[in-house]
């Protein structure tokens, strides 16, 4: 039980490495407590470029960062690899693998997962693309069906292998799509001189009208052209029923065929939400009040995906802007808890929205600027430059 507790400082246990556990451990690395950062993983992952390591356009090493060298930046700060099983709130202990950790304290960040709406089967047909691993097996899969097709010579068999269907509109379909056009029509075009790449074929399926739907109409119908500029096929206001080997079926009874079916339409929170016993909401997010503690448990703070948080009575994104400032504000509401100081209610301060359409291309939304094209481009560029990990990662 917990033998590796060293000193008399209140022990705070964060868990998860993501945007807002690492925003929460910043904050407290000046205050007089002992902080324990849990995490699966040993690396923190930048997850808004995730689609670019699965379209081959980025090695993993630039956008995955040592979480034990976050760390040891921090004097009052350790990390624990393993995976958290349950949480007992009454006894205030955290169960990381079989190993009970107690706590004074408790930031739940542990973030989000592929969200299938119900529709469990889906995950046997489709890639998801939410972690590292599953980038990575997209990633080689997309190169292993080109591979395929050059070897295959079946007109149909060739042209199911370079068929591929994206399930999501949002910002990680949209990116993907594009990435995965240039992908195909600029690299891979020179790699399988072979293949001809006009048999190749992109669909982005969405149950909206437009894609993009937290942006404007202007930038959604702007990324909507630059997508179809780039020979993607967009089937808006379209439900998916089924997914199968035969590809992606609809609710009007139309068929996409697809040899690859990508899964971005959506997640909910993490299965670590369940063991809490609490009363969950809709993505399984922990119902928190305005100071983000959980309540009936003060000491227990959640943030980022985990949380259920409105901003002018509608939820917010499951985004990291919300986790970074989330995290943030848990650990100052800690520190003026144990100071016996009033705690701060959290209020979002949206400071934009923006989504890349493949190279140059983008649309981006700060307070009242709008930009499209390329200058919306260098904007998100300097925007994931100033937020990447790594002095090294922002140089490749």
């Amino acid at each position: 039980m917990d033998s590796d507790r060293s000193s008399s400082k209140a022990r705070v246990i964060v868990v998860g490495a993501g945007f807002g556990g690492l925003a929460a451990v910043k904050a407290l690395s000046k205050a007089p407590v002992d902080v324990l950062l849990v995490d699966q993983h040993n690396f923190h992952l930048f997850t808004p470029l995730l689609y670019q390591v699965a379209s081959s356009l980025l090695d993993p090493s630039q956008i995955a960062y040592p979480t034990r060298a976050l760390a040891r930046r921090l004097k009052n700060a350790r990390f624990r690899l393993g995976t958290v099983r349950s949480i007992d709130l009454e006894k205030r202990l955290v169960v990381v693998e079989d190993e009970a950790l107690a706590y004074d304290y408790l930031i739940l960040a542990a973030g989000s997962v592929n969200d299938y709406f119900g529709n469990e089967s889906f995950a046997a047909s489709t890639f998801p693309l939410k972690g590292l691993d599953q980038a990575l097996a997209l990633r080689y899969h997309i190169m292993d069906q080109f591979e395929r097709a050059s070897a295959t010579t079946d007109s149909e068999v060739r042209h199911r292998l370079m068929s591929f269907a994206i399930v999501g509109g949002g910002p990680t379909g949209v990116e993907y799509a594009g990435a995965l056009s240039e992908l195909i029509h600029l690299v891979l075009r020179k790699d399988f001189p072979e293949l001809d790449m006009k048999d190749a074929r992109i669909v982005l399926i969405d149950g909206q009208s437009l894609v993009l739907p937290e942006f404007l109409p202007s930038s959604q119908k702007a990324a909507g052209h630059a997508l179809t500029r780039k020979g993607v096929t967009l089937t808006l206001a379209a439900h998916v029923i089924d997914v199968d080997a035969a590809g992606v079926h609809l609710a009007d009874g139309r068929v996409i065929e697809a040899g690859t079916v990508v899964w971005t339409a959506g997640v909910r929170a993490a299965d670590l939400t369940r063991t809490l016993g609490l009363d969950l909401g809709k993505r399984g997010q922990v119902h928190v009040l305005p100071t983000l503690q959980v309540p009936g448990h003060p000491e227990v703070f959640a943030v980022g995906d985990l949380a259920a948080v409105q901003s002018d009575r509608k939820p917010l994104p499951m985004v990291s802007p919300v986790a970074i400032q989330e995290g943030d504000l848990a650990a100052r509401n800690l520190i003026a808890m144990m100071d016996g100081r009033p705690l701060s209610p959290f209020r979002y301060r949206n400071r934009g929205i923006m989504a890349t359409i493949g190279r140059n291309q983008a649309v981006a939304e700060l307070g009242p600027l709008r930009f499209t094209g390329f200058v919306a481009w260098l904007v998100w560029l300097f925007v994931h430059l100033a937020l990447l990990i790594g002095f090294r990662n922002r140089i490749m």
